[in-house]
């Protein structure tokens, strides 16, 4: 790999991390190429994006994005993305069917997390049932006010039958 091409790696790897709001660090070792593209296409649909990186291009990349404190040894497999809940599904969800894929470490919301605190992100509801939720609440009070109203035009209408 040329020098040129290893400073566009950092150089998109840094960007990417700037936005992203988690950034996962696991071991991969012993997985097969099959599993690594489920792993990948997991992430698409989360909107996640999943790469090996060299570790030395990796830490440049993150320290290039202001995120220092973790140390890359050994293999690492990268998983980011702006949602944090979601990226830390992602890798929680295979965790799970793979016992060779070890959650080392990551940074959530820019901080240095451990394996724990992504399964505990990855526990919590998504985006879209926090809305879903956040819009059932919000309807509740117009709900109970219809059935009032409907319960009123009922008895007026006993009330005039009688």
């Amino acid at each position: 790999m040329t020098k040129t091409q290893k400073a566009e790696i950092i150089e998109v790897l840094s960007t990417d991390f700037k936005n992203a709001q988690a950034v996962i660090f696991c071991d991969y070792k012993g997985l097969s190429v099959s599993d690594l593209e489920g792993l990948r296409k997991i992430a698409r649909a989360k909107e996640a994006k999943v790469q090996v990186v060299k570790n030395t291009l990796a830490t440049i990349a993150l320290e290039k994005a202001d995120l220092t404190g973790v140390e890359l040894k050994d293999t690492n497999i990268l998983v980011w993305g702006e949602d944090s809940v979601a990226t830390s599904k992602v890798v929680s969800e295979f965790a799970k069917d793979n016992e060779k894929f070890i959650i080392k470490s990551a940074y959530v919301d820019r901080e240095v997390s451990d394996a724990t605190k992504v399964e505990a992100f990855a526990k919590l509801p998504g985006r879209d049932e926090l809305l879903g939720m956040l819009a059932a609440t919000w309807m509740a009070p117009l709900t109970c006010i219809g059935f009032g109203l409907n319960a009123l035009k009922e008895k007026k209408e006993q009330e005039e039958a009688a």
